[in-house]
């Protein structure tokens, strides 16, 4: 089981948008309501940390197939 987040889509433009966390199996269609309140939903994607091999601690991975040296820092790139 995979927990997925959701939030509810505000109907208002004063209305906020309540996020949620809910299990679910990967072959689950998303949800397109709330389970209790029955507002439309919609789900949220969240980015993850990758973990590289050698540290004593999980952090953002820099060594994976992108080109993240390109960030101003004159390492030859073509962008």
């Amino acid at each position: 089981m995979a927990t997925y987040v959701y939030e509810t889509i505000p109907q208002t433009p004063d209305e906020k948008p309540e996020r949620f966390e809910i299990q679910q199996s990967m072959k689950d269609d998303a949800l397109t309501a709330h389970p209790e309140s029955g507002k439309p939903v919609r789900r949220v994607i969240t980015g993850g940390y990758g973990f590289t091999m050698g540290g004593n601690s999980p952090s953002p991975s820099s060594s994976g197939g992108g080109h993240s040296c390109c960030g101003g820092s004159g390492c030859g790139c073509d962008h």
